[in-house]
């Protein structure tokens, strides 16, 4: 039997167990490629996968890059400014070694 446990903004959530979802496969996919409804499958009360649209699938993909390259963006300043500070200058190099 479905349990429908949240609706989330505009989608519906709903849960079965893994015996659910091994009897009506082609529902749960129908329901999920055409009324965009997010299904939750567990075993023994535990969530252990999600079926979702591929729409929702390309969406949080992009997101995930968008996030990961934030990450990059954030970690290239941090080691810029990083190495400003370790700086040596030419001067003082030429100092240092006699030059």
């Amino acid at each position: 039997m479905y349990f429908m446990y949240t609706l989330y903004r505009r989608y519906i959530m709903t849960r079965v167990s893994v015996a659910e979802a091994r009897r009506d496969l082609a529902g749960i996919i129908n329901r999920v490629s055409i009324a965009r409804e997010r299904v939750v499958i567990s075993r023994h009360d535990t969530d252990v996968a999600a079926v979702i649209s591929i729409d929702d699938l390309r969406l949080l993909d992009a997101l995930m890059d968008k996030w990961e390259d934030e990450q990059d963006i954030a970690d290239c300043e941090a080691a810029l400014l990083e190495a400003r500070e370790d700086r040596v200058s030419w001067e003082d190099i030429k100092t240092e070694f006699g030059l």
